[in-house]
């Protein structure tokens, strides 16, 4: 069977997220993503730059920032998820309702989810391993309940 280009790339991927508030990061950069394209709207969406435009442009940037220093560098995801909530609730004044509330919410939901993400957890068993490892462990005891005439 030939091996295509990406043969390993999936699970490599998945190890590398393991290991990182993936999702806290994502959401993070996506909302500075967002708060940054709301801004070059036309002037007729964009309710206010305020602040003379310069931290309208100052703290999607650092959100932006800070998502992509959780994913690179999930060892001070405290530090740069506290940044990160604070600029996000911050775009609430400076950048159009912090992106009309969108990117606000990815903000402080993605800070959020790196605050809260502990690396030593184990990793989640989906519900097929789950089924399997019972459906194996019944086919383990059986034999011995039959054996021996006790149940478990």
């Amino acid at each position: 069977m030939p091996r295509g280009p990406l043969q390993g790339f999936r699970p490599a991927f998945r190890q590398w997220r393991a290991g990182r508030p993936f999702w806290g990061g994502l959401l993070l950069a996506l909302g500075g993503a967002e708060v940054l394209l709301t801004l070059k709207a036309s002037l007729d969406v964009i309710l206010h730059v305020g602040m003379q435009g310069l931290a309208g442009y100052l703290l999607p940037v650092v959100m932006l920032l800070c998502g992509v220093l959780i994913l690179f560098n999930p060892t001070q995801r405290l530090f740069y998820s506290v940044i990160g909530v604070l600029v996000s609730l911050g775009t609430w004044m400076t950048s159009n309702l912090g992106g009309f509330f969108v990117g606000l919410l990815l903000g402080v939901t993605g800070s959020c989810l790196a605050f809260g993400w502990l690396p030593d957890q184990e990793p989640r068993v989906g519900r097929r391993q789950r089924r399997r490892d019972a459906k194996a462990a019944q086919a383990v005891t059986r034999p011995l309940e039959r054996k021996t005439g006790q149940t478990a």
